[in-house]
C-alpha cells in the first residue's frame, strides 16, 4: 500500500463508497446475496491465507490465487473496480471492526490482505 499516493487512497475509498452504495441501492441491499454462503466461503478462505501471513510474500502466485478467490466472492455482491477493491483493502485495516475481525484468525491478516488486494487490483483489474 505504501506505493500508492495519499490522493490516490482517497479515490479508492470514494470509490468504495460509491460504488458500494450504487449496488444496494439497485438490488434491494444485496437481497439475493446468500450471506451465509459467502461467509462460509470467506471463513474457509481466510483459514487458507492465515498461515500464510508469516512466511509468504503478497505477490506470490499461492497468495494472489487466493486473493483471486477473495475477489470471486467479493462480486456476488458487485464487481468492483480496481480502485473499490483497493478501497475494500483499505476497510478492511482501517475499520476497527474489519480489522479485529480479521486479525481474529491471524495478527496481521487485515494489513496481508490490504497488501496482497492491492497487488490483485493493481496486476489484475487494471
Amino acid at each position: 500500500m505504501d506505493s500508492f499516493s495519499s490522493k490516490y487512497l482517497d479515490g479508492c475509498r470514494e470509490a468504495l463508497e460509491e460504488e458500494q452504495s450504487r449496488s444496494l441501492a439497485a438490488t434491494n441491499y444485496w437481497e439475493k446475496v446468500d450471506r451465509a454462503l459467502v461467509h462460509r466461503d470467506w471463513d474457509a478462505l481466510y483459514l487458507k491465507i492465515a498461515p500464510l501471513v508469516d512466511s509468504a510474500a503478497f505477490g506470490s502466485e499461492q497468495v494472489q490465487s487466493l486473493i483471486a478467490a477473495h475477489y470471486d466472492i467479493a462480486c456476488r455482491f458487485y464487481v468492483p473496480t480496481a480502485r473499490a477493491y483497493v478501497g475494500m483493502a483499505l476497510h478492511y485495516q482501517e475499520n476497527a471492526d474489519m480489522a479485529a475481525f480479521h486479525n481474529a484468525y491471524q495478527p496481521g491478516l487485515a494489513a496481508f490482505l490490504a497488501d496482497a488486494m492491492s497487488i490483485y487490483a493493481r496486476t489484475t483489474l487494471t
